[in-house]
């Protein structure tokens, strides 16, 4: 009797300890796959992103401001630059802007450089948002870099790597449309500067020059303007252009257009730059300076009306 129980206690303990050792590897296996999985689900969560990762695209802003901040988007210009003219000589490009940037109807800041050279070769300059434009350049020069960093040489001599500046201009018009078509426009128009290439990659003896604006709109043309410009210097620009006019006359010009415009838009400032592009020297952008103005036109001076007043209207 006593041998016969133990034998049946001894068969009911081994059968429990075959089910709990079955438990117990079901157990561990099912925590391994939910590790497993999780890991995956984290994975694919960082790898699928929105805003992509092509360093050819600006930043999506929910990925550079946190995960959890909502997307903004700038509804108006804040702190602006205004005109920037653009005109062909003989033998080069030549672009002008004055650097004056206002917040509203105050001159903030009188030294805001708004005329940035990309590459060897190719030259920008914009009005509008100045946040904007920093975003851009940064944006371009980024671009620039890594066709410096992949090209097939390091000699700086060799440009045949760089985006020439209707590539760039190219390049910005995709990117304005694609800003605009989210309703997050970057609230600039952009003049760039500079000349083509040929099929060979070297720089071509034809000069560049268009415009890009903030839907993407763009055309070329041998004078440009943005801004007030486009009202006040371009009829200017017009009467007085020649297509084989040459490096001073095309300066002299430009200055001229600037100084009508300091008088005329109380959003202009008479210290301006200058920049050229040409195929022999590349870019060259001048340091600030100040135009010389005259204020004894007898429109200045008489009373406006003829209501005997200080000259307001």
């Amino acid at each position: 009797m006593e041998a016969s129980t133990m034998i049946f206690i001894s068969e009911v303990d081994s059968t429990s300890l075959c089910k709990i050792k079955a438990t117990t590897i079901l157990f561990s296996t099912i925590t391994n796959l939910h590790h497993h999985l999780l890991t995956l689900i984290i994975i694919m969560s960082l790898s699928l992103q929105s805003g992509g990762t092509s360093s050819r695209a600006l930043p999506h802003p929910s990925t550079s401001s946190g995960l959890t901040a909502p997307a903004e988007a700038t509804t108006r210009p804040i702190t602006t630059g205004t005109s920037v003219l653009g005109v062909k000589y003989n033998g080069g490009v030549m672009l002008a802007a004055d650097t004056l940037c206002s917040y509203g109807s105050l001159a903030k800041y009188k030294n805001a450089r708004r005329l940035l050279p990309i590459n060897s070769r190719t030259l920008v300059g914009a009005s509008g948002e100045y946040s904007d434009l920093q975003s851009i350049s940064d944006l371009l020069r980024r671009n620039a870099l890594e066709d410096r960093c992949t090209a097939d040489s390091l000699y700086e001599e060799e440009t045949e790597s760089e985006e020439c500046a209707k590539e760039v201009w190219s390049y910005l018009r995709a990117v304005m449309y694609n800003r605009r078509n989210k309703m997050n426009p970057l609230w600039n128009d952009v003049v760039v500067a500079g000349f083509k290439q040929d099929a060979d990659g070297t720089t071509s003896d034809e000069p560049f020059l268009g415009i890009v604006d903030k839907i993407g709109t763009a055309y070329e043309d041998d004078i440009l303007a943005t801004g007030f410009g486009s009202y006040l210097a371009l009829p200017l620009l017009r009467e007085k252009y020649s297509a084989n006019m040459e490096e001073g006359e095309a300066r002299a010009l430009l200055e001229d257009c600037l100084r009508i415009l300091f008088y005329r838009d109380c959003r202009a400032l008479n210290r301006v730059q200058i920049a050229k592009v040409t195929k022999e020297s590349g870019v060259l952008v001048s340091e600030p300076y100040e135009l010389d103005t005259h204020w004894e036109f007898k429109g200045f001076i008489t009373n406006k009306g003829e209501m005997g007043t200080d000259g307001g209207w």
